[in-house]
Parts: structure tokens; sequence; C-alpha cells
């Protein structure tokens, strides 16, 4: 199973690989075409048009929203100034309606039909009104309203298990390693207390007080305002990014810190603690992890069960597109870390280092090993780019691919890596790939 790269430099020799079986030759072939760097640019800038162009409809759409308001709002005006006239209009009547005689004049009998005639319609009207309610308790609106309110009791439910699993991070966690940094013969350094738990402190003090407003707009229920206390927290979630961000290394600092048997031993401790409910430490550091995506679900079910005329709807749209806003920074930092992290880890196993790795735009694909043919040519051994080889011999590579180079390295025998002195670091950016399917 055998390819050739062909580079568009010139003075340039083609590279020939070959793999084992054929899936894994058609991954490497696949993964090479889409590592160019130049289709990576196009796309990107179909991307942006495509982004200009729904920027463009965006602001139509704003344009025309602004003039239905202003119609709605003039609407309104002449609405009110109808309503007026038919208060003037009514008083004027009141004014020509002729003086009545003393009601005590009237006849008994007359008394007794009109008494009769207001049973007859109070009796009506309650009967029309029992109808009318059993009908809203029937309706799609009213199931709705029941399905809203119950998201929001379940909200203040799961808010309240986070505010819970907070506290035991902080009290049955944080606090004792914090006391045992401090001892005489700390197990583990302040340090590296800060890098695991970061700002969880905070982040608890925040939701506790996000937690009591919720309980507080509950006790007032069925008048249900949750808006507001979305514009308190939006401004604080900023720290959430500072945790995410943190997120991997804190793991890993505590992954080196077990290596130490006495904070081992004492870290089960506190894990054996009844509060925790069998969970590990690791387990509570990721909970921070999920509760911005649960705010924006959250949201979403609230926004599908809010009607369009509702007085907290535009605020909960505001709080839903910062929260969205807000994850996506998070997630694409994330990626960045992460993809940094591989480059860097990579990077350290090479002998010789790599400079083209600490280019951040750099992105890892994948890595494997490929095995290097020798190329023949009337019966005579030619010249190869990535060192010499003998016609019994095929020589296998370490190879790493990325969007921008392709890396080729020699395992020695204590197991490290070498790049090839010659073409161990290849650009992708000008290069041809060229399959050749015949056996021969």
């Amino acid at each position: 199973h055998y390819f050739t790269v062909l580079f568009g430099h010139e003075g340039q020799k083609p590279l020939e690989l070959r793999c084992e079986d054929e899936v894994d030759g058609d991954e490497w072939v696949e993964a090479i075409h889409q590592a160019s760097y130049s289709d990576i640019l196009i796309e990107r800038e179909v991307l942006m048009q495509k982004y200009i162009h729904l920027v463009q409809i965006v602001e139509t759409e704003k344009v025309a929203a602004n003039q239905l308001r202003h119609q709605l709002e003039d609407q309104d005006t002449e609405i009110e100034r109808l309503k007026s006239e038919i208060v003037a209009l009514n008083k004027t009547k009141e004014k020509m309606r002729p003086y009545q005689g003393n009601q005590e004049d009237e006849d008994p009998d007359i008394k007794k039909i009109k008494k009769v005639q207001s049973f007859m319609r109070g009796w009506l009207c309650r009967r029309k009104w029992k109808t009318i309610v059993q009908d809203y308790i029937c309706s799609p609106h009213a199931e709705s309203m029941r399905k809203r309110n119950q998201i929001v009791f379940n909200m203040v439910e799961a808010e309240s298990e986070y505010v819970h699993q907070l506290y035991v991070l902080v009290n049955c966690f944080l606090r004792p390693l914090r006391m045992a940094a401090s001892s005489k013969k700390p197990p583990i350094s302040h340090d590296d207390v800060s890098s695991i738990f970061l700002n969880s402190e905070t982040i608890m003090f925040l939701h506790e007080i996000f937690h009591q407003g919720l309980k507080a707009r509950i006790a007032n229920w069925p008048t249900l305002i949750l808006a507001d206390l979305f514009d308190i927290l939006l401004p604080m979630l900023n720290i959430y990014q500072e945790f995410v961000r943190n997120h991997q290394y804190s793991l890993q600092v505590l992954a080196n810190c077990k290596q130490n048997r006495d904070f081992d031993k004492l870290l089960k401790q506190y894990e054996a603690n009844p509060a925790c409910e069998g969970r590990m430490l690791e387990t509570f550091l990721t909970y921070p992890m999920f509760q911005i995506p649960r705010y924006i679900i959250t949201l979403h079910e609230l926004l599908a069960h809010t009607p369009h005329e509702h007085v907290e709807r535009k605020s909960l749209e505001f709080a839903k597109s910062k929260l969205e806003e807000l994850s996506r920074v998070m997630h694409d930092e994330v990626s960045d870390t992460e993809n940094i992290r591989k480059n860097l880890a990579i990077e350290r196993t090479i002998v010789e280092g790599c400079d083209i790795l600490l280019d951040t735009s750099q992105t890892f694909i994948r890595q494997g090993s490929l095995i290097q043919v020798p190329s023949v040519e009337r019966g005579k051994l030619s010249k190869v780019r990535l060192g010499s080889l003998s016609l019994k011999k095929e020589g296998e590579r370490q190879c790493f691919l990325f969007t921008k180079h392709f890396l080729i390295c020699t395992r020695s025998s204590g197991g490290k890596l070498h790049l090839l002195k010659t073409g161990g670091v290849l650009s992708l950016i000008e290069c041809t790939l060229v399959e050749e399917t015949e056996v021969s």
C-alpha cells in the first residue's frame, strides 16, 4: 500500500511511503489531503463570507423590527386618544339622562322581579365564569405555563444540589488541605493547593447568593421574576473562564501529588467522608465545568414555554445569548490550550526539539509509524531524500502530521525520537499527493 508525496518546491524530491494494510494507508492519504494549509484558508474565507451575509440579514431584520415597533407605539397612542374620547362621551351621556325618581316609591312587585332577575344574572355569570376557567385549565397556554413552572422548580433543585457539591468541595477538601499545607510536615504545598482548586471557593460564594435569590423568588410564587437574577449573575460568570482554562492542569497537578504516599493516604481519608457519598475529588472538580451549559439548556427550555409578549422574554433571551457567547469563548480557550499542550508534549519527546511546534496555529492531526520503501529504477537503488536504504531493508519512521508540517523521526534503541537530518520537517503548504495503485 504505497503512496508518494510530491512537493511544489523546485529541487525537492518526492517522498515515498507505504503502510502495512490498506485501511491504514487510506487513512494516512485522507489525513494528508485534509492537512493542506491553503485549503483551510480557503474554507475560512468562505465561512467569513457567509458570516458577513448573515450579519447583513440580521441588520435588515433589526431595521424592520424598529419600524414595526414605531408603528405599534403610534397605534398605542391612537388607542389612548380614542379611550379618552369614549370616557368624555360617557360623561356627557350621564349628564343628559333624566332625573330618576326615588326607588323607594317603586312597586313591591317590581322590586321582587328585579331581585329575581339579579339572582338569575348572578347564576348565569358564575356558570359562564366556571366554563371560562375550565377551558383555560385545559388550554395549551395553561399547559405551557405549568411546564414553565416545573422548569423553574427543577432549576431551583439543581442549583441547590450544585451549591451542596461546591460546599463539599470547599469544606471537605480545599480548607482541610490548606491546613495540611501549613503543618510541620506538609504532604502538599500551598502552590499545589491553589493550582488544584483555583477560585472554586469564590464560585461557591457566588452560587450561594444566586441560590438565596432563587428561593426568595419561589417564596413569592405565582409572581415569579427571574430575569433580574440573571442580570446580577452574568457579570460574575467570567470567573468560570479561569477555572475552565485551568481544569486540565489542576487534574495533572493532582495526579502528580498522588505520587506522594502521605498525600494519597490523607486524600483517601477525606474521600471517605459520608458527605462525599463515595465520590472522588476529581468528580467534584469536574462539576463546575458543566454548570454554564446547564444554564444554557435551562434557558432554552424556559424560553420555549415563555410567550413572546411575556415581560421577561427579552431579558431571558439576552441572558441566554451572553451565556452562549461565554461558553464559546471558554470552549475555544480550552481547545487552544489542549492543542498547545499536545504540541509541547510531542516537542519534548524529540531529542533535538522542534521549533515549528511552538507555533500556536499549528494543529496536531495524527501520529503513527510508516515504512519508507526504497526506490528502484532500472535495477539500481535511487537516492532517497530520507536517508540511504539498501535494497533488502525498509526503514520504519515515526511520523507526526500537523496542519502545516509533516515530521519524520527515527526511534533509537533507547526509545528516543530523533528528527531526520535531511527532510525531517516537511512543509505541506505546497505539496501534491500521488497514490500508486499498482502492486509492482
